[in-house]
């Protein structure tokens, strides 16, 4: 159930449905493993990342969250705040260390998607979007629910998130695909990296590439 790459289709990746609960901030949980990695080796533009810089992302569900944890390689200074506020959401945080995901849950409608983010220091931030020909519409005033976690290891950070299906509007059936991408940014100045999941293949980086999502798919 890892990410398989097909010329010519969305890449894949699968959520395994679980009937407990658990804490985010509970990394280690048995019911991580119930869900298969599906590993982001890749920059924006298809170019192969360092292995120092790769990642695993993992996706949980049961009939009130879905949990989401990223297991990423750390081999170079952190880029973090100086005084973190895990209190409320923090913006542009996309500016420093931070793992991403955004979600469609309309197939027919990737345009309007929500991002959720999360850093090494636990900082959050939830928005909603609608991603339009010529423009970029952000609802920062969007409230997810969401709840996040992290722990700075050695070499190595694990970060995961937890959403209530409140926050989409709807909940997924099992055999459901939604729309999705999965990003890091690591790194600072001209080496900063801007890994993804399915490639967006634009110029300079850009995530919000809707076209570009893959499928999530809800086992």
């Amino acid at each position: 159930m890892t990410r398989v790459k097909v010329k010519g289709r969305s890449p894949i990746a699968f959520a395994a449905k679980t009937r407990s609960d658990f804490s985010v901030c509970d990394l280690d949980h048995r019911l991580w493993l119930k869900s298969e990695p599906s590993v982001v080796d890749s920059y924006w533009s298809g170019e192969k990342a360092p292995e120092s810089r790769s990642f695993e992302s993992r996706f949980v569900w049961s009939e009130e969250f879905l949990y989401v944890r990223f297991d990423c390689e750390q081999h170079e200074p952190l880029v973090i705040q100086d005084a973190p506020d895990v209190t409320r959401k923090t913006y542009r945080l996309w500016e420093k260390d931070v793992c991403e995901v955004f979600i469609a849950p309309d197939p027919k409608s990737p345009e309007n998607y929500f991002e959720f983010e999360v850093a090494p220091t636990g900082e959050w931030l939830d928005l909603k979007i609608q991603q339009k020909p010529d423009e970029r519409i952000t609802d920062r005033s969007y409230t997810s629910g969401m709840e996040a976690a992290a722990r700075i290891g050695t070499e190595s950070v694990i970060l995961a998130i937890k959403v209530p299906w409140t926050a989409f509007g709807t909940k997924p059936s099992a055999g459901d695909r939604w729309r999705m991408n999965v990003f890091r940014l690591v790194g600072s100045g001209d080496s900063r990296g801007y890994l993804a999941w399915s490639p967006t293949m634009t110029e300079i980086p850009n995530f919000h590439v809707p076209e570009k999502f893959g499928e999530l798919s809800f086992m």
